[in-house]
C-alpha cells in the first residue's frame, strides 16, 4: 500500500490538476479544464493514505454513491491509470466514456475496509487461506473465498471504502 506522500507525489505529477488543501490535513485536486460541472478528480486524500478518485464516466470500477473510487489499496501504476482516466473522462471526448481499467484484483489485496450506512466499519483481511471479517479486534465471520465475503458484506448493506 502506498503512503500519503507516495500518493501525493503521483497525483502532483499531473500538472493539469490544482491542489486544494481542506480540513484535517486532507487534500483535493481539481481539473479546472473539465467540460462538466464536476472538477474534483482527487477527493479527500488523507494523511493516513486513504482517498478517492472521481470515476463517474468510467466503467469497471466499484464506486460509491458519489461516483468515487476508494484508492486505499491502489498500486502506483493503478493510481496513475485511474487518475489519467478520470481526467480524460472530464475532457468530454466520447472515447473517454468507454475507458475501462480494471480495479486491483482482490487476490492482490490483503485487507479492505467496509462501511455501513450508519458508519460502522468492518475490516476484511486475508489470513492464511481465509478471508476474516473483523469489527475492531473481534472476529465476526470467516469466508473461504473473497467472493463469499463480498457478497455477504453487500447483502448486509456495506460498501467498500
Amino acid at each position: 500500500m502506498l503512503t500519503f506522500q507516495e500518493k501525493l507525489s503521483i497525483i502532483e505529477s499531473f500538472t493539469e490538476l490544482q491542489r486544494h488543501n481542506v480540513s484535517l490535513g486532507r487534500v483535493n485536486f481539481h481539473y479546472e479544464n473539465s467540460c462538466y460541472d464536476k472538477k474534483n478528480v482527487v477527493y479527500h486524500l488523507h494523511p493516513n493514505g486513504n482517498g478517492f478518485v472521481y470515476a463517474g464516466y468510467l466503467k469497471g470500477y466499484q464506486k460509491d454513491d458519489k461516483d468515487m473510487v476508494n484508492i486505499w489499496e491502489y498500486s502506483a501504476e493503478d493510481l496513475q491509470k485511474l487518475i489519467q482516466a478520470s481526467i480524460d473522462s472530464l475532457t468530454g471526448e466520447p472515447a473517454a466514456e468507454k475507458v475501462n481499467i480494471p480495479k486491483p484484483s482482490p487476490e492482490k489485496q490483503t485487507s479492505q475496509r467496509w462501511m455501513s450506512s450508519d458508519n460502522q466499519i468492518l475490516t476484511l483481511i486475508l489470513e492464511e487461506d481465509l478471508w476474516n471479517l473483523y469489527f475492531g479486534l473481534n472476529l465476526e465471520s470467516a469466508f473461504e473465498t473473497y467472493e463469499e465475503a463480498e457478497e455477504y458484506l453487500q447483502e448486509e448493506g456495506f460498501t467498500r471504502m
